[in-house]
């Protein structure tokens, strides 16, 4: 008798489990990719609290910028925050090393490009393949030296200007270029007079759909009223609330939380 309610009670765990597991999944039928540009670091601690606390992973694009301390996004300085997250499984891309903007197409399959940051900053470089390559992949390296742990084959170009040939490029070395969608732009460096957290909150939430990739900063100079202490927490849970669950880039990765 005893044997027989043990069977009963393992059977029954084992339907609970199936169907809260069905339910999970049908809650997560809808997915929205959160990711972050570097910018000057001045919510990075603020947005990984936030995402910590509402049990979301998003994705951040890295480059070497310059941040609200006076130091580095790569410097060994944020070393243990870049550690941190790792462990708390988040995917990571390159924004390549010196947040270099494309300027335009060049000669012979090149491009033109112009660093924000590093010994040609504000310059106007000619890349070839081979040099945009070690662009790309010079976050990668730093950020193992950091972490121990690479970045995934993925990279986004500053301000998401590209070309089919920065494509191509990018392709070439291995990374593929995620983008944004146009409701993911979250309006973090639009003027906050002109654009004012309140309005950037509701349009996000009433607009974002299925399988679209955002696109805030960690940080930026210029807006005056943060983003992200006004709007990303409750943006999570008005999302959570149209019954979006959170996935990580590239779209084919698994979670490693789960």
């Amino acid at each position: 008798m005893i044997h027989k309610v043990f069977i009963r009670l393992a059977a029954a765990l084992t339907l609970g489990c199936f169907s809260l597991g069905a339910i999970a999944q049908a809650e997560c039928s809808k997915k929205i990719y959160l990711t972050f540009d570097t910018g000057n670091m001045s919510v990075a601690e603020k947005v990984a609290e936030i995402l910590k606390r509402q049990n979301v992973k998003a994705t951040f694009f890295l480059a070497n910028e310059k941040t609200f301390r006076g130091d580095f996004s790569l410097d060994d300085s944020w070393k243990s925050y870049w550690q941190e997250r790792v462990k708390e499984g988040h995917h990571f891309g390159s924004h390549t090393y010196d947040h270099t903007y494309f300027v335009k197409d060049g000669p012979k399959g090149a491009v033109f490009e112009r660093p924000q940051f590093g010994p040609k900053a504000g310059m106007t470089v000619l890349y070839n393949e081979a040099e945009m390559c070690r662009e790309i992949r010079k976050v990668d390296v730093r950020f193992q030296e950091l972490t121990e742990s690479p970045l995934q084959k993925i990279w986004r170009a500053p301000g998401g200007k590209t070309s089919p040939a920065l494509i191509r490029m990018g392709d070439m070395c291995g990374y593929q270029h995620i983008g944004w969608a146009p409701a993911g732009f979250l309006g973090d460096e639009l003027d906050s007079g002109k654009h004012p957290n309140a309005h950037l909150l509701e349009k996000a939430s009433r607009e974002l759909k299925d399988g679209d990739i955002t696109m805030a900063h960690l940080g930026i100079w210029s807006r005056k009223d943060p983003w992200a202490p006004a709007v990303l927490e409750q943006l999570i849970v008005n999302l959570k609330g149209r019954g979006f669950c959170f996935g990580l880039l590239p779209k084919n990765s698994v979670n490693p939380s789960k």
